[in-house]
């Protein structure tokens, strides 16, 4: 994965007024963690940002101001309604270093045939990459896959250098039978009642 170049500037004025002016300028606060190091809180433009954070585990460099830190997002909070970015907490990482993560589930295939349906009991599967290779997401084929059938973490082909933190038989995916609904009885005994 490539690395997002954004630009950090420190920040020293804290609260929610302080946090207000930020956004009205177009900026995100964020705060840098890790490596048993002082937290840094920085303000990062919010376009940019947001751009970044569209690509799930972007591995960011944010350089200004006296930083020049290698991070992943690890909290990003948006606002309810209008979804634009309110805080985001950044983890510090190294070259080398392997970092817990998320990567979002993708299938590709189809279903046996027979009105099945695919459930989702993880919508993402919690793995340990280096901080440097992080996957943007794992492939699982479901191709022919019948009703009852369950997939489990451990059946997930993984890229090298990616490893399970999650318990080996977790089910990730679980195929189920469609189910037709019953008529209701009070509809069915009703109509010849008449007359």
């Amino acid at each position: 994965m490539a690395e997002i170049k954004l630009v950090a500037e420190a920040r020293n004025d804290f609260g929610k007024g302080a946090a207000r002016r930020l956004r009205r300028e177009a900026k995100v606060p964020a705060v840098i963690y890790g490596h048993g190091a002082e937290p840094k809180h920085v303000a990062v433009d919010s376009h940019a940002l947001m751009m970044a954070l569209k690509t799930s585990n972007a591995l960011i460099r944010l350089e200004g101001e006296g930083t020049d830190e290698l991070v992943i997002p690890k909290a990003v909070q948006r606002e309810a309604i209008r979804r634009f970015l309110v805080h985001v907490d950044f983890l510090a990482v190294t070259k080398g270093e392997k970092v817990s993560v998320e990567l979002p589930i993708q299938t590709e295939g189809e279903l046996a045939p027979g009105g099945n349906l695919l459930e989702h009991l993880l919508n993402a599967l919690p793995v340990e990459a280096e901080a440097t290779h992080i996957p943007e997401s794992v492939t699982v084929s479901i191709a022919g896959l019948d009703a009852g059938h369950t997939v489990l973490a451990k059946d997930i082909a993984l890229p090298a250098g990616v490893s399970l933190a999650v318990e080996e038989d977790a089910a990730v995916l679980q195929v189920v039978a469609a189910q037709a609904e019953a008529p209701a009885e009070g509809a069915a005994e009703g109509e010849g009642a008449e007359g």
